[in-house]
């Protein structure tokens, strides 16, 4: 399966936790609930994935965590805000450079339609 046939499945996946639940609820909740779904589909799903820093030639361990990381290649960032800022989606692009993934959504669940709430975002490696 490719990046894009797996962003669509997990999209369709995505749109049905939200027509569940709704908009409105803290970002815990729907991370907690899309992971359940996404394994009981039969992904791979890691939830909270550590991913170091290396600078230089230091590996850190700054605590950065990927919301889901499904199959080992495709990022979602959950949120659950009002509106997406260019920082959301500034994080989405290093959590891709930093991990050497080529492909990340970042989800807003806070939304009335959740394609309103998605982005795609590319990293060129």
């Amino acid at each position: 399966m490719t990046e894009n046939e797996l962003s669509k499945r997990v999209i369709g996946i995505g749109m049905e936790v939200h027509s569940a639940l709704g908009p409105g609820l803290l970002e815990s909740s729907y991370m907690e609930c899309y992971f359940y779904k996404l394994q009981k589909s039969g992904l791979y799903v890691e939830k909270e994935k550590p991913v170091p820093l290396v600078f230089e030639e230091v590996r850190l361990e700054c605590g950065y965590r990927i919301d889901l990381l499904v199959e080992h290649r495709l990022v979602i960032e959950v949120k659950s805000v009002e509106t997406l800022s260019d920082i959301h989606l500034a994080q989405v692009l290093t959590y891709l450079k930093i991990g050497r993934y080529k492909l990340g959504l970042l989800m807003n669940f806070n939304v009335l339609r959740l394609k309103d709430g998605i982005k795609r975002v590319v990293n060129g490696l």
